[in-house]
């Protein structure tokens, strides 16, 4: 690529790739291969030193691969990304490549069901606690921390609460201390920049706005490149001390030839090449093929959404609506404050008549899918507290958002009278 684009119309079409130089094929070709021919010897041992980066083997790094990694970091500004199998890997890779065994990271309560899953139990058997607070006073994240803190969480867009996050203020309280704070940017690329704010580390689960069509599993790390490593050691041994799995490579010290790339490439040659967890490249590809028309559809989307949260708040049935544009006081702020562009296609609504309205409801829609996705080019709908938030108490419920009568929508690019049909029908039949 000739020129740095910044604008994310360009950037899908062109970031990272123009052709391919032995074919002159301008579409990303799928490498499907598992290994790469080395030159010599002293080719491959600079490889496996990292004197030189390239590629080795198809679980730690693939040239279809690399094309999505490079387009998605021009997309949130970042200087390097790693692809992986799934959003849930992409989670357990960010926080796994600082925190281990007695480190804590503090992470909003407002979180996606799976995630705060993932964070209670599985990391607890790990021996990685994870403090959940109220995001919307970010000096909570402050009163969670302590000596063991790695790293801070949290969802740009919340789902299925849908309040912004408060980056800049929660990034603000770590960095003196030398904690990054990492965001979960899914519901909300294009919209908002979280390296703009502070941010130090972005991921998303491709799977959702990023493919856009419901596909393809996948997700991606991206390291803004502005975070300094070094100006904490004893917080982020992890980077500083010397890595056991990598011959004793101090990363911070190891990259400084390459650039600020000592977390992502960590990432990549320690965590994902050991656990695994890599994305196929026919998935990649896909992904590719969904960020050619990212900025168009997260418009549309966020256009369909706008609408359909006015035409819900003033529905009889409705008791409260969950989304950015209609958002009030400190949560509208926050909006106006991260978002640009648009508010996102995802939003949330309790119904009245509790937790049988909300089923019967769901059970009512014709045109909307009954499934566990969102940002599909198709409308979506799900019943939080009994599916995708099951595994929460009610305490915790309640701390992420979840009320019993409360359905997620995840609002396509149908046209706006047909998403509105179907939901005034499904609405007509419910009983209060």
């Amino acid at each position: 690529m000739s020129k740095n684009y910044t604008n994310p119309e360009t950037i899908g079409l062109h970031a990272g790739w123009r052709k391919d130089e032995n074919t002159n094929s301008v579409a990303v070709p799928i490498h499907q291969t598992t290994s790469y021919q080395f030159d010599d010897c002293d080719h491959a041992a600079n490889l496996f030193a990292l004197s030189e980066l390239g590629n080795i083997y198809s679980r730690i790094m693939n040239p279809t691969v690399a094309v999505l990694e490079d387009r998605i970091a021009a997309l949130e500004g970042g200087v390097g990304a790693l692809a992986v199998a799934s959003g849930q890997a992409a989670s357990t890779v960010a926080i796994q490549n600082l925190a281990t065994n007695g480190d804590n990271i503090v992470a909003s309560a407002h979180l996606y069901g799976g995630t705060f899953n993932l964070f209670k139990n599985v990391f607890s058997d790990m021996g990685i606690e994870v403090r959940f607070v109220d995001p919307s006073d970010p000096e909570n994240f402050l009163k969670a921390t302590d000596e063991n803190t790695r790293a801070y969480y949290g969802e740009v867009l919340p789902n299925p609460s849908f309040e912004v996050f408060p980056i800049a203020e929660v990034a603000a309280l770590g960095k003196p201390l030398g904690i990054p704070l990492i965001v979960d940017n899914t519901a909300a690329p294009v919209i908002c920049k979280p390296f703009d704010h502070g941010a130090a580390i972005s991921m998303h689960s491709t799977t959702k706005y990023i493919g856009g069509h419901g596909t393809s599993i996948g997700g991606i790390i991206v390291d803004s490149g502005n975070f300094d490593w070094e100006a904490h050691p004893e917080r982020q041994p992890a980077l500083n001390n010397p890595d056991p799995s990598y011959g004793g490579a101090v990363w911070t010290e190891a990259v400084k030839p390459l650039g600020p790339i000592a977390y992502i490439l960590k990432a990549r040659t320690t965590i994902l090449r050991d656990m695994g967890a890599a994305m196929s490249p026919f998935n990649a590809f896909m992904f590719i093929q969904g960020l050619e028309t990212l900025a168009l559809r997260i418009r549309e989307h966020s256009r369909n959404a706008d609408e359909i949260a006015k035409f819900l708040m003033s529905h009889p049935k409705v008791e409260r609506v969950s989304h950015p544009s209609v958002a009030s006081d400190l949560a509208k702020e926050r909006a106006d404050k991260y978002l640009s562009g648009g508010c996102g296609g995802l939003m949330g609504f309790e119904i009245k008549g509790g937790i049988e309205a909300g089923k019967q409801f769901i059970n009512s829609l014709e045109m909307f899918y009954h499934v566990a996705n969102i940002g599909d080019s198709r409308s979506l709908a799900i019943h939080p507290a009994s599916t995708t938030h099951s595994q929460l108490n009610e305490e915790e419920l309640l701390s992420a958002g979840v009320t019993p009568g409360y359905v997620r929508l995840s609002i396509g690019l149908e046209h706006l009278d047909d998403i509105k049909d179907d939901l005034s029908q499904a609405l007509d039949k419910v009983s209060v």
